[in-house]
């Protein structure tokens, strides 16, 4: 019997687009299987690459989940999927605005009710914070979130800051002064994750995608970085206090928070490189009398 997948995303640089591809291809090339593909275009399209003020007016909306105005959708929300895949990515430890948008749409609600979803995430490095407000929506709209793939750029943290920031101001992703690696996912991150698609494949033949979550992470989908995970959690906590005082002086775009605006991006290039280096320092010192603890929450991450 045929197998209908919806595969809906977000993506802005292209990357996304690209891992979307890749884990795909082992259902859009089989007969058994029909892919259907929602590309989420917001009204007013975020631009790439941002200048510095337009990139971090997206900071109080993404951490307070303020929805912009969505393309209408091309699918049917009244077609019946047998599964559903949502490819996104974090903007401030918090889902990108579109796909806040997304949730929030009338037809997404028609669309997930009693789904199962699997989340595709394309990441700098953090995402559990803004994996778990997915997870919530998911709940809410009662979808069944059935497994999670990351793929992140695997680059040492503060390099990686660079890089990035590099490549959303500039448009520029290559090696930059010889040691600053390429910004993103690796090329070779992103073709292996056709192994992903091939697993989803398998299932839906059997019947067992509501099952496939100890599959995907048996074979790597799920890498939990302890060492970060404490930042997120306690960053995600400062980020709603900011979004909060910025949102007050009016909403996205307003010339009238560019102040606070400038304000929040000079404290977090502090937190980056004067306070998240100590932070993984204690870390690793306290690692060896916590492991337990790690281990625990790294399987819980990975499982839920």
């Amino acid at each position: 019997m045929l197998k209908k997948v919806l595969v809906v995303y977000y993506t802005q640089t292209g990357q996304l687009k690209e891992i979307v591809d890749s884990v795909t291809r082992p259902l859009t090339g089989n007969n058994d299987v029909s892919v259907v593909f929602e590309e989420l275009k917001p009204a007013e399209r975020f631009p790439f690459p941002w200048k510095s003020d337009e990139f971090f007016q997206a900071m109080p909306e993404s951490v307070s989940g303020i929805p912009c105005k969505l393309q209408p959708l091309t699918v049917n929300d009244k077609d019946d999927f047998d599964l559903i895949i949502v490819a996104w990515q974090p903007w401030f430890l918090s889902p990108s605005i579109p796909i806040h948008s997304f949730f929030q749409n009338e037809s997404a609600a028609r669309l997930l009710a009693g789904k199962p979803v699997i989340t595709i995430i394309g990441s700098r490095n953090m995402w559990i914070m803004a994996q778990n407000k997915i997870i919530g929506y998911l709940r809410a709209l009662q979808a069944q979130p059935v497994g999670n793939i990351v793929l992140y750029d695997k680059a040492p943290n503060l390099l990686s800051v660079v890089s990035i920031i590099r490549w959303l101001f500039t448009g520029k992703k290559g090696r930059y002064l010889g040691i600053i690696p390429p910004a993103g996912i690796s090329p070779s991150d992103i073709r292996e994750a056709a192994r992903f698609g091939q697993l989803i494949h398998n299932s839906l033949m059997k019947d067992n995608i509501r099952n496939i979550r100890p599959e995907l992470v048996k074979e790597g989908a799920v890498d939990v970085l302890p060492e970060l995970l404490m930042v997120e959690k306690r960053g995600i906590v400062f980020f709603r206090m900011w979004a909060s005082f910025i949102l007050k002086k009016g909403p996205y775009g307003d010339p009238s928070r560019l102040f606070r605006i400038r304000l929040f991006k000079y404290y977090l290039l502090f937190v980056l490189y004067l306070v998240s280096p100590f932070a993984t320092l204690l870390f690793y010192i306290t690692r060896p009398f916590r492991r337990k603890a790690i281990e625990k929450q790294i399987s819980f991450y990975q499982m839920n």
